[in-house]
């Protein structure tokens, strides 16, 4: 059983041999007529996973919080630049927006909107989720499209789907893993010629077994990297938020995700959403070597805790009946909780700035 992007996949490898793992990933979310994000509504109960906005308006609300406090740490600029990259279905911005307006009128009349989206099927709903906005928001096919000024930018789940370089560990040491065809003709893992500069790698390898992966992604790094040079450029701090790691290691990271369900990652391509954990220790050390001020990374749990989501879903369920505030105790314990499934814990929050500034709730590094 495959699909039509694997019949796709299968044919170029036929005629040009393996294809790498950076190059698979591509194919499966942005092939322009079968890739999962040309074609499919991932987002959502009736799509294949839920994000955190998702989950509850008290997410983007504490998004927004972060934001209100950012301008004000910098000195509460007119004509800002809010720009969110890759804003699913618009709804952690229209939360933000809400938040913005309540806390800051100046900020939220002065500042424009700036949406980064490549699908035209997700913009189509992002108008119609911001709608009442008007002319403040406008949407960007690319980032540097974002005109002057000083920026305060989220991006959530973004560096998961951008892909990765793999690497494993084979008698002649690291090398790339690869996508080819098994003796029955159907996709499979392999490794290729391409090594690894040993540099890379996190400390010592010849204890390492054998099959041991190694992942990298130049990709997130350069996409880190234009923040940085906006930043840089025009002032202002960025959020990023996604699930992964705060220490560099090894390990195979890679997923699929379809119907709500784990699927092995060469089963449906083009039908399942491929990601994989982020490292937030490259991220971090190539933000620092940009230039830019790192205010820390923290689990998720204790960024929504550290700006007041336990008080505000107080709030939210004051003098409401039983069955709503259980609803929304359960949406802050799958955010902000703990262990098994809850976002909590498995997603980090990175928070890097120009010129230095110390912005809650991370605490200032020295």
């Amino acid at each position: 059983m495959t699909t039509p992007l694997g019949e796709k996949i299968k044919a170029i490898i036929q005629a040009n041999g393996p294809i790498s793992v950076t190059d698979y990933f591509s194919l499966c979310l942005a092939d322009p007529e079968q890739g999962y994000y040309r074609t499919r509504e991932p987002f959502g109960s009736a799509g294949d996973f839920v994000t955190a906005p998702e989950v509850s308006q008290l997410f983007g609300e504490m998004i927004g919080v972060f934001i209100v406090h950012a301008w004000q740490q910098h000195g509460t600029p007119t004509g800002v630049r809010l720009v969110e990259i890759g804003p699913g279905r618009g709804t952690m911005m229209a939360d933000m927006l809400r938040v913005i307006a309540k806390l800051a009128p100046p900020l939220a009349e002065s500042m424009t909107v700036h949406l980064v989206e490549t699908s035209e099927r997700l913009r189509d709903i992002q108008k119609e989720t911001l709608a009442s906005h008007g002319d403040q928001v406008s949407w960007h096919e690319s980032f540097d499209e974002i005109p002057p000024g000083v920026s305060l930018i989220a991006a959530n789940e973004l560096f998961d789907a951008i892909p990765i370089r793999q690497f494993v560990k084979t008698a002649t040491g690291f090398r790339e893993r690869m996508v080819g065809l098994d003796a029955d003709g159907e996709l499979a893992f392999g490794a290729g010629a391409a090594a690894i500069d040993p540099d890379l790698l996190p400390g010592p390898v010849q204890n390492v077994p054998a099959g041991t992966l190694f992942e990298i992604s130049p990709a997130r790094q350069s996409v880190m990297l234009a923040i940085c040079e906006r930043l840089k450029a025009f002032g202002g701090s960025a959020l990023a938020i996604d699930y992964g790691h705060l220490v560099t290691g090894f390990g195979d990271t890679l997923q699929a995700v379809r119907m709500h369900e784990f699927d092995p990652p060469l089963a449906h391509p083009g039908e399942a959403d491929l990601t994989s954990h982020v490292d937030f220790q490259a991220l971090a050390e190539t933000a620092v070597s940009a230039g830019m001020h790192l205010n820390g990374a923290l689990h998720q749990g204790d960024f929504l805790v550290g700006l007041g989501i336990l008080d505000r879903a107080a709030v939210l369920g004051r003098d409401r009946e039983l069955h709503t505030q259980q609803i929304i105790q359960t949406a802050v314990d799958r955010l902000a909780g703990e262990g098994e499934g809850r976002m909590g814990e498995l997603f980090k929050v990175m928070a890097v700035s120009h010129p230095a500034l110390d912005l809650m709730p991370f605490r200032p590094v020295d």
